[in-house]
């Protein structure tokens, strides 16, 4: 059975109840569900902690019943922090994932998590989690645009999205954290050693956020000599004017509808719906 949160109305039809008590305290509901599997559809972005703690409620609501679960969520929030950069800050993802499992999720299926770098079943912290990639739809679409493609990452982070189809890397250099409010890490260089002059390339990351990657890649690739250039990723934020940046420096930006844009062009509704049968 699909459980589906009302965050997922545009590819399947809601049946779950969510609603806010007047202090803003999150409100959910699950229809009558006698026993077996489910898989609960519901993304946790944007809002991610609104959003992570309606998870933990309808997933401790099945769990309660005796229900098994599997939440099928395309982008996992805290996924970015696996790492720790300095003394006395936390590894939220496996927070994240530990909370997910303790609350009654037996599995995720996710699209591109930041820090699993590739396709598979994966243990990580308590959670189990089922990595799918968006990868060759979003390659098919760049082919339908343009045809014969290029296609380069601009990290190696990034570098399990390319491989497949013959793609090279570029090099990142990141900074500090900058002072103030906010916790970014200034990217200082992105640099390419590889010659990509005369031909039509797709620069592929898992995740757009500020843009700031994306449009030094950009810059790179036009130096290069690139015909045309399009830019996209299976995660779309475009935080602040990013995408209209975007725009103005290439040819083409579209992403997957996993967080929905006005430049979500790739559905990922077959690729998770062929995972939940």
């Amino acid at each position: 059975m699909r459980l589906v949160s009302p965050n997922f109305s545009d590819i399947a039809e809601p049946n779950i109840e969510m609603k806010k008590f007047p202090d803003g305290d999150n409100y959910t509901c699950l229809p009558e569900i006698k026993d077996g599997e489910v898989y609960l559809f519901h993304r946790l972005y944007p809002e991610q902690d609104s959003a992570l703690m309606q998870a933990f409620f309808m997933l401790n609501t099945l769990k309660r019943s005796g229900i098994k679960a599997t939440l099928v969520s395309p982008y996992l929030p805290y996924s970015r922090q696996d790492k720790i950069f300095k003394k006395g800050e936390p590894l939220s993802a496996e927070i994240v994932c530990d909370l997910l499992s303790h609350s009654g999720a037996a599995r995720l299926i996710t699209v591109d998590c930041h820090f699993l770098k590739k396709e598979g079943t994966f243990k990580y912290g308590n959670l189990e989690i089922v990595n799918l990639s968006a990868k060759k739809l979003l390659v098919d679409y760049a082919k339908k645009l343009v045809g014969e493609i290029e296609v380069i990452s601009p990290d190696m982070g990034a570098n399990y999205l390319v491989a497949e189809f013959g793609g090279k890397s570029m090099k990142k250099v990141r900074g500090e954290y900058e002072k103030g409010e906010a916790a970014y890490r200034k990217i200082e260089k992105v640099e390419m050693d590889f010659d990509i002059s005369g031909r039509n390339v797709l620069i592929l990351d898992d995740m757009i956020s500020t843009g700031g990657t994306m449009i030094k890649a950009i810059e790179n690739v036009k130096k290069g000599g690139a015909k045309k250039v399009l830019c996209a990723a299976t995660h779309g934020f475009f935080l602040k004017d990013s995408l209209q940046k975007l725009k103005n420096l290439c040819d083409y930006v579209f992403v997957t509808d996993s967080i929905p844009s006005a430049v979500s062009s790739v559905s990922l509704k077959d690729l998770l719906f062929s995972h939940t049968r």
